[in-house]
C-alpha cells in the first residue's frame, strides 16, 4: 500500500506540501553547493525585480495574490541585506518603489543561470509522461475551481 497514493484526494494537500518542500529544499541546497547566498522563498520578489525594475509592494502583493504584510516583511528583510532598496517611485513621486542595490543586482546575475537550469529540469521532469505533461493545466483548473468556491464551502455543504 503507498498510504498517499492509495487515499487520493484525501490527502491531496498533504501531497502538494510534501511535493514542493522537496522541490524548495533541491532549489536551495543547489544555491548553497554553488555558494550563491539565496533562498528560494526570495524567488517571487527577485523575479518581478528583474522583469520591472521598480515596482511598489502593493504591486508585488496584488501579482502574487498574497498579503501585503506577507510582502512587506520579505522586502524588508532583503533590505536589511542590502538587496533591495526603497525609492521614490519615478511613476508617482508620492509614492515609494523597491529596486535592486547594486549588491542585489550582482545577486541576479549569480542567480539567473539557476532560474534557466532549474526550469530546464521541471521542463525535463514533466516531459517524464503523459501525466506529468497535464500538470500546471491541471493545477490551473483547481485553482479556477477554488476560485468559484472555496474548499471550504465544498467541504461544508458535504456536511
Amino acid at each position: 500500500m503507498n498510504f498517499y497514493q492509495d487515499l487520493g484526494f484525501l490527502v491531496f494537500g498533504s501531497r502538494l506540501k510534501r511535493l514542493g518542500d522537496t522541490f524548495i529544499n533541491d532549489v536551495n541546497r543547489i544555491y548553497k553547493d554553488n555558494k550563491i547566498d539565496f533562498d528560494a522563498s526570495w524567488f517571487p520578489v527577485f523575479y518581478i525585480l528583474s522583469q520591472k525594475k521598480e515596482i511598489s509592494i502593493k504591486e508585488i502583493a496584488d501579482d502574487l495574490k498574497v498579503s501585503h504584510s506577507a510582502i512587506s516583511q520579505l522586502v524588508s528583510s532583503l533590505q536589511q541585506k542590502g538587496l533591495i532598496k526603497s525609492v521614490v517611485s519615478k511613476k508617482d513621486a508620492r509614492h515609494k518603489a523597491i529596486t535592486f542595490t547594486a549588491k542585489g543586482e550582482k545577486l541576479l546575475q549569480k542567480i539567473q543561470p539557476v532560474w534557466n537550469a532549474l526550469e530546464k529540469a521541471m521542463n525535463e521532469l514533466a516531459e517524464g509522461s503523459a501525466h506529468s505533461k497535464k500538470i500546471l493545466k491541471s493545477l490551473t483548473g483547481l485553482e479556477s475551481g477554488i476560485k468559484e468556491k472555496s474548499l471550504f464551502d465544498r467541504i461544508d455543504a458535504h456536511l
